[in-house]
């Protein structure tokens, strides 16, 4: 007798559980990705574009770091490694932390990930519970609010800007609830290009011990400082206790495809990212690791030459955009991107993005995408040839002037 009641209510709890887990419901694909595609479609029917939408440096990998992946295939270097990494790269690390950003860590503390997003994926997912709150510096890096729901917690902006203006303390204060877990700190800030000063990075982390708060700290531009300095929050007295450090090889050695970096964290922390790691993607790959070292441990200028180009590129990007009225003002500290202010050319930054590829064929990636408080900016990288820079800035300039 109840047999079609157990098929009818059987029947239900399959079409309802056809569905994605709830983490997913505020995480959204990349912008970015979406003008990519558009680029592509516009290459395809003959357009030159200039693109500047682009998050990666336009020098390639350097020789010796290829060098070495070829001779860890030759002597078969290709089975499984620890999936903390091969121990000469984390002790390579170890070096690098205390001599470069003079955090005292030790191998124990140090995991090989495969790239900057798999470690924050990993702090995230290992410190939040459903509901936490993470304050979060914004302008921000797209993908980062994104990593902050799928892990279960809720991302909650602060103004960068006003923060810097008014004070830190007090604008985290003002967005701080008994929610509050954790403060995400990205510094030279993509896609702003701020270096935090040595007080600004003192006041977060005063504020963190204040609240008993963990820092999670983004350094994937570390080596891209052209104004001021990059101090890692890890290193101040009394944080390293409370603080996962995130880098990558792919901004500082032109690795990006290489899908190599590292976190830095003590107990409990460090075995928090270790699950995640080995849960997911069981490690990092070896060839890939025994390349990494010899970008860490072979003497190179190659960072030096990068940078000096990043700069001259960076005064071509940013004249040539005040010059046009779109107000770069100051210059980025850091990182390779401008964020012009693009009032000249319309109020929502989607919108010019769009006629801007479309019309112009310039693309650019709308401040809309790094959350409210990039509305009324353009993304522009400088991590692109000189000339383009120069050719593209003549077709903003016909543009403009078609505009009038």
């Amino acid at each position: 007798m109840s047999t079609p009641f157990l098929q009818s209510d059987s029947s239900e709890n399959r079409e309802t559980n056809l569905r994605l887990s709830h983490r997913f419901d505020e995480v959204g694909f990349s912008e970015i990705v979406k003008i990519r595609n558009r680029v592509m479609e516009l290459k395809a029917e003959g357009k030159e574009i200039f693109q500047f939408e682009g998050g990666e440096p336009c020098l390639n990998t350097p020789d010796h770091v290829k060098q070495a992946a070829i001779k860890a295939l030759d002597e078969n270097k290709t089975r499984y490694a620890p999936s903390s990494g091969i121990p000469p790269l984390i002790q390579s690390i170890v070096k690098k932390l205390q001599k470069q950003n003079h955090i005292m860590a030790e191998s124990n503390h140090v995991l090989v990930e495969n790239g900057g997003m798999q470690g924050l994926y990993g702090a995230f997912n290992s410190v939040l519970d459903p509901g936490d709150e993470v304050l979060l510096f914004s302008p921000h890096w797209t993908p980062t609010r994104d990593l902050i729901h799928m892990s279960g917690g809720k991302a909650v902006c602060v103004n960068t800007i006003e923060a810097r203006h008014r004070g830190i303390k007090s604008c985290l204060e003002n967005h701080r609830t008994t929610a509050t877990r954790v403060i995400l700190l990205n510094t030279p800030q993509n896609p702003t290009g701020i270096v935090f000063t040595r007080d600004e990075i003192q006041e977060v982390a005063d504020f963190a011990q204040q609240h008993d708060l963990i820092v999670i700290a983004d350094e994937a531009y570390e080596d891209l400082v052209y104004t001021g300095e990059h101090i890692s929050i890890a290193s101040l007295p009394g944080m390293f206790e409370r603080t996962i450090s995130v880098y990558t090889l792919s901004k500082s050695y032109a690795m990006t495809g290489w899908r190599i970096g590292y976190a830095v964290a003590p107990e409990p922390f460090i075995t928090g990212l270790q699950k995640s790691t080995l849960y997911s993607s069981n490690g990092v790959s070896t060839p890939t690791q025994w390349a990494a070292l010899a970008a860490l441990k072979e003497p190179s200028d190659f960072k030096e030459i990068a940078l000096e180009g990043y700069r001259l590129r960076r005064s071509l990007l940013v004249d040539g955009l005040n010059l046009l009225g779109l107000k770069c003002d100051p210059p980025p500290a850091g990182a390779f991107y401008a964020f012009p202010e693009i009032s000249k050319l319309g109020t929502s930054s989607s919108q010019v993005a769009r006629q801007l590829l479309d019309e112009a064929h310039i693309a650019t990636v709308p401040g809309i995408v790094f959350g409210a408080e990039g509305e009324g900016h353009l993304r522009f990288s400088f991590s692109v040839a000189p000339e383009l820079i120069e050719r593209g800035l003549e077709a903003l300039s016909t543009y403009m002037r078609n505009l009038t």
